[in-house]
């Protein structure tokens, strides 16, 4: 087995690892029972379908061809992967109810912006275009594509 080939192992593994846990919660029944933190409301449901695209999304774009070069090779692996971080925190500002984690989730779309920005400099890539980080997303009711006016940047 490659060196490419190991690591591109231990990236599924991580994934996939990461990712039962959050299949676990799809098969559970949430419609016997109401969590207290309001998740009978559907935000739950609508949460794992959004966090689940995201996860899809990201395994799709680290799937890259080697290319002979191992640093671009590793900035294309590496952008769809913190781009995933990034979406997974939106998810959790949209539906997420515990403010310390909001903050984090925060913390981590900013970071990996800067993070992805690092990268592409290093390899002499252009930046990505630039905008504002959400430091608060709307709630559930906004419809896709449209902003919260209230929402702050």
């Amino acid at each position: 087995m490659t060196i490419w080939s190991q690591r591109k192992a231990i990236a599924l593994t991580v994934a996939f690892l990461a990712s039962t846990s959050v299949w676990s919660a799809v098969a559970h029944d949430t419609s016997q029972h109401e969590h207290a933190n309001g998740a009978a409301d559907g935000s739950e449901a609508a949460y794992l379908a959004e966090n689940n695209a995201a996860m899809d999304k990201m395994m799709v774009g680290m799937e890259v061809k080697p290319t002979g070069d191992v640093d671009r090779d590793f900035v294309a692996m590496m952008t769809p992967h913190h781009q995933g971080a990034i979406d997974m925190a939106l998810a959790v500002l949209r539906y997420g109810k515990n403010e310390q984690l909001k903050r984090i989730a925060q913390e981590i779309i900013v970071d990996q912006q800067q993070e992805i920005a690092a990268m592409k400099l290093a390899i002499g890539d252009p930046l990505p275009p630039s905008g504002p980080a959400p430091t608060q997303i709307a709630p559930d009711t906004t419809p896709a594509g449209s902003m919260d006016p209230n929402m702050k940047m």
